[in-house]
């Protein structure tokens, strides 16, 4: 019997974890269920989890910094990226209508993308923050909560039996996550396009720009550079860099290069670039 695919999430079935993790790995897969990320990286760390699957960031939100800490944290690596377009919807019990909703509850950046359609919502409706979107269907569901609401996607909806009050809320309908898949191992992926780096640099004037020069000179394309704080070094920061290339021997001579520029440099991973899906 083959062995099922166990890959840690951060959330409940029908978050949007779980959506990013079957469109990655299919549906053959067992979900093991972590409340935080911390919690997600352990499971993979430790080998009670094959992968993960990690939100690291929004075109709302922005950069999920601690996760970037995660990655310094248990040298996870990447071996792959999906990017999901955001649909919030408001859900209930079945046969609730939108008047008799009293009470509303979702994770707090959710409630944010959603705020210009909440601010419809007569001035009675108490607007609560929860955990996880998925977990607030849930509720609703276990708990039989008539008069309330959760934001949440359309497999929450699907997955804890809620109709779907008002479809796509989220103020942005341009609004994507981008997911890395994570690993205990490296592991090699053919026709990589796209690698994940680290590096720090010496605190002197041009020393950053001169090593993303190399990259330029090497028509490397930088897609995302990120600061993130060095813990234990006041004002000292890692770079966190998104490479992508067409001819990967421009991308090795790069590397070899910045080696000897740069202080730590971790490769975090060499993948296939996900697909921006369409809205």
């Amino acid at each position: 019997m083959d062995k099922i695919t166990k890959v840690a999430i951060q959330g409940i079935a029908g978050a949007f974890h779980d959506e990013a993790a079957r469109k990655f790995f299919g549906n053959d897969i067992a979900l093991d269920e972590c409340n935080t990320f911390s919690r997600l990286c352990e499971r993979v760390d430790n080998g009670k989890a094959d992968y993960g699957i990690m939100a690291i960031e929004n075109t709302i939100a922005g950069s999920l910094l601690q996760n970037y800490g995660y990655l310094d944290r248990f040298k996870l690596r990447i071996i792959g990226e999906i990017y999901l377009r955001i649909r919030m919807n408001l859900m209930a019990l079945k046969g609730t209508r939108l008047k008799d909703i009293k009470h509303v509850f979702s994770h707090p950046i959710a409630l944010r993308q959603c705020a210009e359609y909440l601010n419809t919502l007569p001035s009675d409706v108490i607007i609560s923050e929860a955990e996880d979107t998925a977990e607030s269907a849930k509720n609703i569901f276990e708990k039989n909560l008539a008069g309330t609401a959760a934001v949440a996607g359309n497999n929450a909806a699907t997955m804890y039996h809620l109709e779907i009050l008002k479809h796509e809320i989220e103020t942005v309908k341009q609004n994507y996550t981008r997911f890395i898949v994570l690993s205990k191992n490296p592991q090699p992926v053919s026709n990589s396009n796209k690698a994940s780096i680290s590096f720090e640099v010496r605190h002197q004037p041009g020393s950053l720009a001169y090593a993303l020069a190399i990259f330029a000179r090497n028509k490397v394309n930088l897609t995302k550079i990120q600061s993130v704080p060095i813990i234990g070094q006041p004002y000292q920061y890692a770079f966190h860099v998104d490479l992508e290339w067409d001819d990967i021997q421009q991308y090795n001579l790069s590397i070899a290069e910045v080696l000897r520029h740069v202080a730590e440099l971790s490769i975090y991973g060499e993948y296939k670039k996900g697909e921006l899906p369409a809205v």
